[in-house]
């Protein structure tokens, strides 16, 4: 794993690019639909994690910014973030 979260991030993103490219080569080979959709899952359960990856690294510091003003609103917003991607 990358030292940082940032560094975790930016690698699974890197990762999810290249199977976006298979995933791109699958369809200008005219490739089995099976197989295009079992890389199409795992692409998008790929996005999901680093989804999740990123609002839990970012989601507290995110919080702390917006709420200086209005705690209850910053939560609301975080709260609305997750549920974008749940």
């Amino acid at each position: 794993m990358a030292k940082n979260p940032k560094d975790e991030i930016i690698n699974r993103l890197k990762r999810i690019e290249g199977q976006i490219r298979g995933l791109q080569r699958l369809i200008e080979e005219d490739r089995d639909c099976a197989d295009i959709v079992q890389q199409l899952s795992a692409a998008r359960k790929a996005l999901d994690k680093v989804g999740f990856l990123i609002l839990s690294h970012r989601m507290q510091e995110c919080v702390n910014k917006k709420s200086e003003g209005n705690p209850d609103k910053a939560m609301q917003e975080a709260l609305d973030l997750f549920l974008m991607l749940a």
